[in-house]
């Protein structure tokens, strides 16, 4: 897990190739727009992508994998524009559905290769029934299981350490 600890968001910052991999997207007013909208606890979906997409181009590079398709399905991989939570009867059955939205959001913005294609639609394996082709589907579908793990914790942890005492 060393490894894993070694990527926070401070690496993130000033990782210059990193940087310049996810450039043309982070600049898009589309992906701005996940700013608005809350995914685990306080974080973001704009946070909560950036830190999928490090994570797993972290892994690809150390791993010899396409890190540049991780990095940019990483900050794709959930761009929908809306807050999950809210029970508006649209977002019913979000975590099936979500992946195809965020595809068809990103093809909107920019092209995507075909391992960038599989990373964003088959994120949500073993939820969605179809598994992730490529090595770096794999990897984001990881990534992002990690992140919204602890992103999920970190809520109930503030809350225990809050109440006691």
């Amino acid at each position: 897990m060393s490894f894993l600890k070694e990527y926070t968001e401070d690496f993130r910052l000033k990782d210059a190739e990193y940087n310049q991999i996810i450039g043309d997207l982070i600049v898009l007013d589309g992906v701005k727009q996940m700013s608005k909208y809350f995914q685990h606890s306080d974080v973001t979906l704009l946070e909560h992508t950036l830190r999928v997409s490090f994570l797993a181009y972290a892994i690809c590079k150390k791993l010899d994998f396409d890190y540049r398709a991780a990095a940019r399905a990483g900050l794709l991989h959930d761009l929908v524009y809306y807050d999950w939570h809210d029970p508006d009867p649209s977002h019913k059955w979000h975590g099936f559905r979500h992946p195809r939205f965020a595809l068809n959001n990103a093809r909107e913005l920019t092209r995507l290769s075909k391992v960038e294609e599989n990373c964003i639609l088959r994120h949500m394996w073993p939820l969605t029934p179809v598994p992730p082709r490529y090595k770096e589907a794999w990897v984001i579908t990881f990534a992002d299981k990690y992140i919204a793990t602890k992103e999920t914790l970190k809520k109930y942890k503030r809350k225990t350490v809050n109440t006691v005492g």
